[in-house]
């Protein structure tokens, strides 16, 4: 079925709860709508299926959200805080002049959206939900952050937009925590986002800024060779191989193949990391994602380079699982992603 652009219903309604399978579906029919052959986007009708939610400085279910415009790029950066009784905002007035914490450590997670580089926004209803979970369950702060999407904006613009995140979350003294009064960093991503996470993760070893840790959920990688795993999965579990091409062709500069570095992480122009202060890493493989060959590559190839690496493989896991709390593999993710973010708690 390589190169197919057919989806094969039935078999992923035989593992996927049927409302998620029919969440994904509706993401994957729209986003069928919204690519053109010629490689162009329709950025127009994208913006009216793309259902975006406010944020909100009253609490719900012990969370509260604001938005904060960053004038340097002029994207927007949504903070999701737990609400406790003596920092819940009143009359909407949220103070920024107080650390998180001045004894507790409290992590703040910058999450990339996912989306293939091309959809979805910080605002976006189901990544809005998604960060307010993660809030709630690790008690941590998350920065929601959007970025330069293709194929308007082809690499490096997400790479250069995480980067300047990055930067501004550290420069934001009321996200600091703990006795020694700094930002707990890190970074995390779904798709392009997990992969967005990797490559501001190495762009800040190379300059000396910290991240203590990346989880990357089913992240975007690739690269020029067929895996099993893309022959085998092409078109089963709502995405196909003629998909994933596209979403590269969109995002990588003209010209270029899947073995560039944005791509192929370890690939033959791939950045050496040894040489690097790399963070810990979490990698979340679904096992039935058709990249999964890629991300597991990706994980040995931290191994090698002699990185700290969990592997987290759930073999019965379809793209976008965690979207929806009606399985077992997205308590089991909660759960990795709590442990993994509290460790130097």
């Amino acid at each position: 079925m390589a190169g197919s652009n057919e989806v094969n219903v039935s078999e992923a309604k035989k593992v996927v709860p049927l409302n998620t399978w029919i969440l994904i579906s509706n993401f994957k029919l729209s986003y069928n709508i919204l690519r053109r052959p010629d490689g162009t986007f329709n950025r127009d009708l994208d913006s009216f299926l793309d259902r975006k939610v406010p944020s909100n400085v009253t609490p719900v279910d012990g969370v509260y959200s604001f938005d904060i415009l960053d004038k340097a790029t002029g994207l927007l950066n949504r903070i999701y805080r737990p609400s406790h009784n003596n920092d819940v905002p009143k009359w909407g007035i949220i103070e920024l002049d107080k650390p998180l914490s001045t004894n507790e450590i409290i992590p703040v997670i910058i999450y990339f959206h996912g989306g293939s580089f091309t959809h979805s926004s910080a605002n976006t209803a189901i990544y809005d939900t998604f960060c307010r979970r993660i809030v709630s369950i690790c008690k941590a702060v998350v920065v929601s952050v959007d970025y330069r999407r293709s194929p308007e904006h082809r690499y490096p613009c997400a790479y250069d937009d995480g980067w300047a995140a990055l930067k501004w979350v550290h420069s934001r003294s009321w996200l600091q925590s703990g006795k020694d009064a700094k930002v707990h960093v890190y970074l995390a991503g779904d798709s392009s986002g997990g992969n967005i996470a990797h490559h501001v993760a190495v762009r800040a070893a190379g300059s000396g800024v910290e991240v203590l840790g990346n989880v990357l959920l089913h992240p975007m990688f690739g690269g020029q060779e067929r895996t099993e795993s893309e022959k085998k999965l092409d078109g089963k579990y709502f995405v196909t191989v003629q998909d994933r091409d596209w979403y590269w062709r969109a995002y990588l500069p003209e010209g270029e193949d899947r073995d560039h570095p944005a791509c192929n992480i370890f690939g033959p122009r791939g950045i050496n990391l040894k040489g690097l202060k790399f963070p810990k890493s979490l990698v979340v493989v679904a096992g039935l994602d058709l990249v999964q060959d890629w991300q597991l590559a990706y994980v040995e190839g931290l191994k090698r380079a002699g990185k700290e690496v969990n592997l987290l493989y759930l073999e019965k896991a379809t793209i976008g699982f965690y979207f929806l709390p009606n399985n077992d593999h997205f308590y089991c993710l909660m759960e990795q992603i709590n442990n993994f973010v509290n460790s130097n708690c």
